[in-house]
């Protein structure tokens, strides 16, 4: 007759070796991953925008923003403006003061859409300010020029940014796909192309 067949466990001292092993190879692992998220940047422009100029100001008139933005249109938002689809740009800034004790609160926001279209019947593009005045341009280099950039925009009134505490501006300059006609919405979803914006973060005092 063949012997009992002979246990293969390990002791349990030795158990308890290869399990802090691979807890100190697991805590390692951790550590690295969270090194190279800590690398990304927190704000981000995409390729087709940039921000070439941007300035606070702060006075007796409350909190002055001006700004210009670079952008180059891709192909597909290029031919769909040359299509006469109305594309959308928004430029959002808000103001938040400092609050060691809970999230920073928001003291003050502004917006500003704009709506561009291409008119073929005069070879023309037509900028309306949503909710304000509209303009025709000869060249589309014009028409962008006038909706992506501003001077001495009030973004905060005097009282709004108290004094003796610390503000900072959260600033976005986007193309809005959400205005697009919605069967549009549905055939771009997932497109990286029509993904375009621009943000910057900066401290007024």
């Amino acid at each position: 007759m063949h012997g009992a067949a002979q246990s293969t466990s390990l002791p349990p001292r030795r158990v308890r070796g290869a399990v802090a092993w691979w807890a100190r190879v697991l805590a390692s692992s951790v550590l690295v991953l969270a090194g190279l998220i800590a690398m990304v940047p927190l704000a981000m422009a995409s390729p087709e925008m940039d921000l070439a100029a941007f300035d606070i100001t702060q006075n007796e008139e409350g909190v002055l923003l001006s700004y210009t933005v670079n952008v180059d249109l891709p192909r597909a938002v290029e031919d769909a403006l040359n299509k006469s689809v109305p594309l959308f740009f928004v430029a959002e800034a808000q103001v938040f003061r400092d609050r060691w004790y809970w999230r920073d609160r928001r003291v003050a926001q502004a917006v500003r859409v704009w709506r561009i279209v291409y008119q073929p019947l005069t070879s023309t593009y037509r900028v309306n300010v949503v909710g304000g005045l509209s303009q025709n341009y000869a060249t589309r280099a014009e028409a962008f020029a006038a909706i992506s950039r501003s001077a001495r925009w009030k973004i905060a009134e005097p009282l709004q940014v108290e004094e003796g505490s610390r503000h900072y501006v959260e600033f976005n300059y986007r193309l809005d796909t959400t205005m697009l006609p919605r069967p549009m919405q549905i055939g771009i979803g997932g497109q990286p192309e029509w993904t375009m914006s621009v943000e910057r973060s900066q401290r007024i005092n």
